[in-house]
């Protein structure tokens, strides 16, 4: 049974897997592009699965910030894990010991998140370890080979590649924005905000992570306060 398990997990994991490693492909590239070491770069993706995190703790690097800023700017970025982990360890029940959740909360990324939530039967250890392998897998083999075709390829591809991380966003941002008003709305305020802090005297001499954890917070604030969720739609 806990081999049967194991082995949904994994054939659930794949398809994320398959498009975590075209993602962190493009990380490896870039910060390979930026003088990041092959090594080092796979070893971030490797101690981190996170993309939106990573990219900005690179652009960070890049930027000379000091430790705590970086610190600070990957705690509002992956904040939104913490509270995945609690709705995830409430639906996982008290039969999964401390142990187990260890890895278990380590792999767990928004995809990943989704099909264990979305998942009927009851959730177990091997299931969701299986279901973790082959994102991670794909996440750092990725950034590996994205890092040694980086350090070959010409400057013009490896500028191009970097382009993949906009497309990332785009693709994840526009569809829902399409459909729903409060998502539009966050992602055209933290768009301002972002122009702000690149243009306007004096917010452009604030440093790259503390911008980015103000329009962050600020977009998150005001549409929390403009587009409340009820109480009965919380309860559902």
């Amino acid at each position: 049974m806990k081999w049967k398990d194991y082995c949904r997990g994994v054939r659930r994991g794949v398809p994320v897997g398959v498009g975590y490693f075209s993602v962190s492909f493009g990380f490896g590239a870039m910060a390979v592009a930026n003088g990041i070491k092959w090594l080092d770069a796979t070893l971030i993706s490797a101690s981190n699965v996170t993309s939106a995190g990573q990219f900005a703790g690179l652009t960070l690097i890049l930027a000379s910030a000091g430790l705590w800023e970086i610190i600070l700017t990957q705690l509002v970025i992956n904040s939104r894990y913490a509270l995945m982990s609690l709705a995830l360890s409430q639906k996982m029940g008290t039969r999964i010991g401390v142990l187990p959740r260890l890895p278990i909360a380590f792999m767990n990324t928004d995809e990943i998140f989704a099909l264990a939530m979305a998942e009927k039967q009851p959730l177990t250890v091997p299931f969701l370890l299986g279901l973790g392998l082959t994102p991670f897998l794909g996440w750092t083999s990725g950034t590996l080979c994205g890092a040694l075709a980086g350090s070959v390829l010409p400057e013009s591809i490896r500028l191009a590649l970097g382009v993949m991380l906009y497309g990332m966003f785009i693709a994840i941002v526009v569809p829902p924005a399409r459909q729903e008003k409060p998502v539009l709305v966050t992602a055209a305020l933290a768009l301002v905000l972002s122009c702000l802090f690149t243009w306007v005297p004096v917010l452009n001499t604030v440093s790259a992570g503390i911008s980015i954890v103000i329009c962050t917070v600020a977009a998150a604030a005001v549409c929390a306060w403009l587009f409340p969720i009820p109480d009965e739609e919380v309860a559902q």
